[in-house]
Formats: structure tokens, C-alpha cells, sequence
């Protein structure tokens, strides 16, 4: 497939994925519960942690660690009592359990309180170029506390070659704003530009098979590969052919 054809390609699949119908069943519909901005983003910060594995399952686990939170995540982690703890008690999913979880309510309180919010750390280390080393800053932020060994597996790190899916398409969320619907565009200082794709084993698979990656490991150098590839075809917006790669990973069977 020459250049042209590829890129009207993926935007055919970026119009066709990138609609209200895809919240429901995917985890951004967890911080679409919301309308508060610190709720969104502690809703979205939260269910982007968990999501490995199963999306059905994902979803499902998500909305209900959030149920646990009440109606304002952000009003809890801000205000919450030692006693208030113990509707945590027994959380789990797959690897991340209810240890996890307390660190992370204490974290974010620790990051709300000190560096005035999650997207304060990312505009202060974010280029017009480049998230990744605004994600590893907020990491070493986040991790402040004392903490297990346990907790850091949850937390990537670009820096140590991780592809940091996670954080990658949590930021999109958070950054990436158009009239779809979707994402929600609430972190108004950086730029969509700068966003790399949330690389996993469907988007990658897909990424190779279109020759958009070469390289075979889903890891850090790969996510600047697939980077640079999707900004010739988009400089100011190269994260929307995420929904492209994913939607023809997942419901395409491509």
C-alpha cells in the first residue's frame, strides 16, 4: 500500500472508531462518568493503571474500583479518614491489589497536595516534541512515598524502555481534544503533537503488518519508530491513528 492509500486508509478507520459509540464498552468510559476535572483525571488515571488484559474485564473492574470512591474521587483522595480505608479492603485485579490501591489514594493525595495536580507535573516536563520524560518526572513524583517494591510494576517508565502503554493512552485522553467526543482535551498546555501511541500487542501487530514498525519488540524504541511514522502522516494530531491501529486489531480481525 503506497504512502497515500495508507494514510486515507487509517483515517477512514479513525472516523469510523472515533465516535461516542466507542466509550461504553472501552475504559475511557470510566472518566466519562465525571465532570469534574480532578475527577476526570483521577478516574482516567486510574482506570488506564488497570487496563491489561481482558477489556471486558477491564471495564467491568474499573467502574467498580470507582464505585468505591463515591461520587467525587477527587473530594475522597483530598479528605478521606484511616477508617475510610476499608471499603478497599479485598480489591483486586489480576496484579493490582488493595496494598496497591492505598499507596496510590496517598500518592495522588501527595500530588495534589504538593505539585498542584497530575497535569502540573506533565506541563512542567513535557516538550512541544516529546511526553516521555514527563512520564518518567512524574513517576519519581509519584513513587515519593514510602512504598513496596510491588507498587512500581503499575508506574512504566520510558526512560527503562517500557513502551508505557498505559500512561501513553491516558494521556491522550487527557491532552487530545476534537468534536468526537471521546478524548476529552481537559490539559489545555500541551500539545496534541507531542502524544505518543498507546503501543500494545494488537496496535503493534497491526503497526507491522501496515509497515508502520519494524522492529519487533513492543518497547520504548519502538513507540519513537511508530512516533515518527504516524506524525508524517499527522505532525499536529499523530495519536488519533490509535483507534485506527486498535479498531482494526480488536474488531476488525486485520
Amino acid at each position: 500500500m503506497q504512502f497515500d492509500e495508507l494514510k486515507d486508509f487509517l483515517e477512514e478507520k479513525v472516523n469510523q472508531y472515533n465516535t461516542v459509540h466507542f466509550i461504553e464498552a472501552d475504559p475511557v468510559s470510566v472518566p466519562h462518568r465525571y465532570t469534574r476535572k480532578e475527577d476526570i483525571e483521577i478516574a482516567g488515571f486510574l482506570a488506564a493503571t488497570i487496563s491489561w488484559g481482558n477489556r471486558v474485564q477491564i471495564v467491568k473492574n474499573a467502574h467498580r474500583l470507582l464505585d468505591k470512591f463515591g461520587e467525587s474521587p477527587y473530594e475522597f483522595i483530598m479528605s478521606y479518614k484511616p477508617n475510610h480505608l476499608k471499603r478497599f479492603n479485598g480489591f483486586v485485579y489480576r496484579t493490582f491489589n488493595e496494598y496497591d490501591l492505598l499507596y496510590f489514594i496517598k500518592a495522588l493525595r501527595h500530588i495534589y497536595t504538593t505539585q498542584n495536580g497530575i497535569e502540573a507535573i506533565f506541563n512542567k516536563h513535557s516538550t512541544n516534541e516529546d511526553t516521555q520524560l514527563a512520564i518518567h518526572a512524574f513517576r519519581k513524583h509519584f513513587l515519593e512515598l514510602k512504598h513496596d517494591a510491588h507498587v512500581e510494576k503499575h508506574i512504566a517508565d520510558p526512560l527503562k524502555s517500557s513502551a508505557a502503554k498505559r500512561i501513553n493512552m491516558y494521556l491522550r485522553w487527557m491532552v487530545r481534544k476534537d468534536k468526537k467526543g471521546v478524548d476529552f482535551g481537559i490539559w489545555k498546555h500541551i500539545s496534541p503533537s507531542a502524544l505518543s501511541c498507546p503501543l500494545d500487542f494488537h496496535s503493534g501487530n497491526i503497526a507491522r503488518k501496515l509497515g508502520l514498525l519494524n522492529r519487533n519488540q513492543n518497547d520504548a524504541k519502538a513507540v519513537i519508530e511508530l512516533d515518527k511514522n504516524l506524525r508524517l502522516m499527522d505532525k499536529n494530531d499523530p495519536v488519533k491513528y490509535d483507534f485506527a491501529l486498535f479498531g482494526l486489531g480488536i474488531f476488525d480481525d486485520f
